[in-house]
């Protein structure tokens, strides 16, 4: 999976904005917390639930199933305004 190509992801300070031009069918803006901001920033590349997780583990070293929650809520929200190439 990775983000789509019509979305832009730009950091604002603390949060990470995800910006929809006008190509896609969502029109508006996304703001994330830090956690959703790793996850984008993890989408700007083909990737998988998996290496995420890794990734999270490794930087945040959280549990795996707390991880995958996570990815999977994002992924979700992001999936839904079309902002996910599967």
């Amino acid at each position: 999976m990775k983000l789509n190509n019509k979305f832009i992801a730009h950091n604002d300070g603390e949060e990470k904005l995800l910006v929809s031009t006008g190509a896609a069918g969502f029109s508006g803006l996304v703001r994330g917390n830090p956690t959703a901001g790793f996850i984008i920033d993890c989408l700007s590349e083909e990737t998988t639930e998996d290496e995420i997780a890794a990734r999270m583990q490794e930087k945040w070293n959280v549990s795996d199933e707390i991880a995958r929650r996570d990815i999977r809520k994002i992924v979700k929200q992001l999936t839904d305004i079309g902002a996910i190439d599967e």
